[in-house]
């Protein structure tokens, strides 16, 4: 096959921190500008430390992990069919417009105005990148086109791989077109990533391989944006399935065996069916942390901001490129010099949040308005 392919990494990790909110010391309520969400402050005797206030995720950070592919590989010359010999200064379609129809779903996007997009950008820079002229004509409806993009969710087998947001045969002279050639991409993208596809496989059309100039367009491999999805703070279960692996840190816990103690009544509460949560959650204990989904750990001090009592950060995905988390993947609860009875109630604090009760009247009862006494009281039971 002489196809060509652009296949992507689309899942994007994040990372946020959040924190409930304590009123502080003079009963208004004790906030703070940092990477963090409003954290409460110290839980101790003399404060009430309830969580009032609905935590929230700030804008995190963006890593992407992006799957590499081999550079792509002629299949053996095929026999000419046709004779055609482009013009001076032209590339393998000749000095004529190429006339390019769009097959596309009935969904209410306007595929032919990307289309559009994508085919602006080469005739605007084919004498910088492909050194000869480049003419389109974009007509959805063209009953005799030389080019077909089609929108579809099924790409075919493209260069032995089927995983690819796009394919498109790799052309390098006019012997090799067979009118109408057809460009697949793949539906689901958002516009900007929906463009980037297509021109990179009109690119293959015009004659460049993977790592040809423009190379953020041209590489085998990139991020690409999926359309408009749920955040995880809208859903009623933000994660992929119920069953969650542990790490417990108690390296700088104050009572180490009753701080686990602790963290598995926490957990416990929730895998017996707490109220309003789903009542199919698993947890499993795991030695390593990075086997871990949800990591608990103690500090003198607060990584989110200063006076929290706890904190949380989570990780998670965001295929759409919103700036939000879509699913979570992982959470970490940071215990900050907390009395070791309070430890529990914490930890089952956030994991509420996490469970998508992120408005403390969501969550179970033991943890709306909870006193300092009821936070160290048995409220598991």
């Amino acid at each position: 096959m002489r196809g060509s392919t652009l296949l992507v990494a689309v899942l994007v990790v994040l990372a946020g921190c959040a924190a409930p909110v304590s009123p502080g010391t003079d009963g208004t309520t004790a906030t703070t500008a940092t990477s963090a969400a409003s954290p409460p402050t110290t839980d101790s005797a003399t404060e009430s430390p309830a969580a009032t206030a609905t935590p929230t995720t700030s804008p995190p950070s963006t890593t992407a992990t992006v799957t590499p592919t081999a550079a792509p590989t002629e299949s053996p010359t095929p026999e000419p069919t046709t004779t055609f010999t482009p013009a001076p200064g032209y590339g393998p379609w000749g000095s004529e417009p190429v006339v390019v129809s769009v097959a596309a779903p009935d969904d209410g996007r306007d595929y032919a105005a990307l289309v559009s997009e994508a085919t602006a950008f080469w005739e605007g820079n084919d004498s910088r990148y492909l050194e000869y002229e480049i003419d389109y004509e974009v007509d959805a409806d063209a009953r005799d086109p030389d080019l077909v993009v089609r929108f579809t969710d099924d790409i075919p087998v493209c260069s032995g791989l089927d995983d690819a947001a796009g394919c498109a045969p790799y052309l390098t002279d006019g012997w090799q077109i067979d009118r109408p050639e057809t460009v697949y991409v793949r539906t689901g993208y958002g516009d900007d990533s929906t463009v980037d596809i297509v021109a990179h496989e009109l690119g293959h059309t015009l004659g460049l391989a993977h790592g040809d100039e423009p190379a953020d367009l041209m590489n085998a491999t990139g991020i690409l944006y999926t359309l408009p999805r749920t955040n995880a703070t809208e859903k009623a279960f933000p994660w992929d399935d119920p069953n969650f692996t542990v790490h417990i840190d108690d390296t700088n816990a104050s009572d180490p065996d009753a701080a686990r103690e602790q963290v598995r009544h926490a957990l416990d509460y929730f895998e017996g069916g707490a109220p309003g949560m789903p009542d199919n959650l698993t947890y499993t204990y795991v030695d390593d942390p990075a086997d871990a989904e949800v990591r608990i750990s103690f500090a003198d001090s607060s990584p989110c901001a200063a006076g929290a009592a706890s904190c949380a950060i989570a990780g998670g995905y965001d295929p759409d490129g919103d700036g939000a988390l879509e699913t979570y993947g992982s959470y970490r609860v940071v215990l900050v010099d907390l009395d070791t009875e309070a430890v529990g109630w914490h930890v089952g604090y956030w994991t509420a949040h996490y469970l998508g009760a992120e408005a403390d009247d969501d969550k179970p009862e033991p943890f709306r308005n909870a006193t300092y006494g009821e936070r160290r009281s048995e409220w598991w039971a």
